[in-house]
């Protein structure tokens, strides 16, 4: 008996700790947003949208997944392991290679299995779209894009596997009218963030020429992937990063003193112009670079504009300007990056489309406001009137002022339940309401208001329309 009445015991202790749920989980490098962080996240996303309409953006969507064959070989070796690749639906192992699973060959495994992935960014879907809806558009083409992206990526700080990215490109245009533009936008939607920032700009024709002039012209793809890191690993392990692509001794030590050029802008430019006189690309590079700075500098700017020679953001599509934006006042990456794609939509089968294109990235902006405590008092509130309830006439009454009110365009609550007082306000504070209407006997009696503002503590016996007044003078 007493060894049964033991397992038993046993028994009943080790189902209940099996039992017992587990706390659910987000994948790494994905986040939630509560509601007071879609407020802030909200405020971004509808300044971003505000300034893409003002310069004739209009806005699109594509779909979340892509077929793989859209995505894969677009943004380098590299990009390619970071994109999610999506099952086949129901058995996707049937028809495989059982041979290419017993030997773990997954690179040549996965296309067996796998068709379609989630998109790695916004311009290679654009490009696809271009090409697919061709006969339905008017070139050139503007449009703004705000939808998620996802990369297979490391997570860390600043760099997430889900994130948004709100992208203006514009299609059918050789025009560099458009980087101009392009930048008056970054230029005016971080004057309206208030965040101070640096642009900085390179083009691709410089960078060919670079690797023409250290003799190395079949290297470019492998001198533009290691450069591009120069921030984060520094020139020296960039070196090594060369070294191993095959880059020889003497071209890295021809590249490093280009890559450290010093001065102004204007000197800069100058000093480039020197080194590539003789290599058709380059020069045609570096003429470009003049154009943009000098007009986008004419029509002034908030940001500071510089030439980073090292800057080449990876990614293979890139053939003229190159576009990055960082933070002043926050350690934080990119958080705008873009440039020109002559030759895109030339991959689906439509050649002479030329296109340019930015992307700020929403999530790093949205860590950077955090860190600098720079959103509106707006952004803070999302109900600015909360009614309290004390029964079935004052909620009825309650619900005809808020309609009223919310005509007016001030956002309204009416607490659901007639609790006690104290818990009602309890809520209204947490809930950093500013005011709370209160309907009483006496107020249903005069047919008025009793409005406190939570601030102060003050409060007033006013009509529906004298709230209105007060709240949108």
């Amino acid at each position: 008996m007493v060894v049964n009445a033991f397992f038993a015991t046993f028994a009943a202790k080790k189902t209940k700790t099996t039992m017992a749920p587990r706390k659910p989980s987000i994948p790494k490098g994905t986040r939630d947003f509560s509601t007071a962080e879609m407020a802030r996240r909200n405020y971004i996303f509808d300044t971003i949208r505000e300034v893409f309409g003002l310069y004739g953006y209009r806005q699109i969507e594509t779909p979340a997944m892509e077929n793989l064959s859209t995505l894969m070989g677009k943004y380098g070796d590299e990009g390619d392991k970071l994109l999610f690749k999506i099952l086949n639906s129901g058995d996707y192992l049937r028809g495989t290679d059982r041979e290419l699973i017993d030997a773990g060959d997954y690179v040549h495994l996965t296309p067996q299995i796998s068709d379609k992935g989630l998109r790695y960014d916004l311009t290679v879907p654009f490009a696809r779209f271009v090409v697919q809806h061709r006969e339905e558009l008017q070139l050139p083409f503007k449009r703004f894009q705000i939808q998620p992206v996802w990369r297979a990526d490391r997570p860390q700080k600043g760099r997430y596997r889900e994130f948004y990215q709100c992208d203006a490109d514009v299609v059918g245009s050789d025009s560099l009218l458009n980087e101009v533009e392009l930048l008056q936008i970054i230029d005016q939607v971080f004057r309206r963030l208030r965040i101070r920032v640096a642009i900085k700009l390179n083009n691709r024709k410089v960078l060919a020429g670079i690797a023409e002039l250290i003799g190395a012209p079949d290297k470019l793809i492998d001198i533009t992937v290691a450069i591009d890191k120069i921030d984060k690993i520094g020139i020296d392990k960039v070196n090594e990063e060369l070294s191993e692509r095959g880059l020889g001794d003497e071209a890295i030590a021809a590249l490093r003193p280009i890559l450290e050029i010093s001065g102004s802008l204007t000197e800069r430019i100058a000093r480039l112009e020197t080194l590539l006189a003789d290599i058709e690309i380059g020069r045609r590079g570096v003429e470009e670079l003049r154009e943009v700075t000098e007009a986008t500098r004419a029509l002034g700017l908030e940001a500071e504009l510089d030439l980073d020679v090292s800057l080449a953001r990876g990614l293979n599509y890139y053939t003229g300007t190159i576009i990055e934006v960082k933070a002043l006042d926050v350690e934080i990456g990119s958080i705008t990056g873009g440039g020109r794609y002559d030759n895109l939509t030339g991959v689906f089968g439509l050649d002479g489309i030329s296109g340019v294109g930015i992307s700020f990235g929403a999530d790093r902006i949205y860590d950077v406001l955090n860190a600098l405590d720079l959103y509106p008092e707006a952004t803070r509130v999302a109900t600015e009137v909360m009614f309290v309830n004390f029964g079935t006439a004052e909620a009825s009454a309650a619900l005809a002022a808020a309609k009223r009110m919310r005509a007016a365009g001030i956002s309204v609550e009416v607490y659901p339940d007639s609790a006690k007082m104290k818990k009602q306000m309890a809520y209204a504070n947490a809930s950093s309401i500013p005011y709370v209407a209160i309907i009483g006997e006496s107020e249903l009696a005069e047919e008025k208001i009793t409005l406190k503002e939570m601030a102060t503590g003050s409060q007033d016996l006013l009509g529906v329309d004298e709230i209105i007044a007060r709240l949108r003078p």
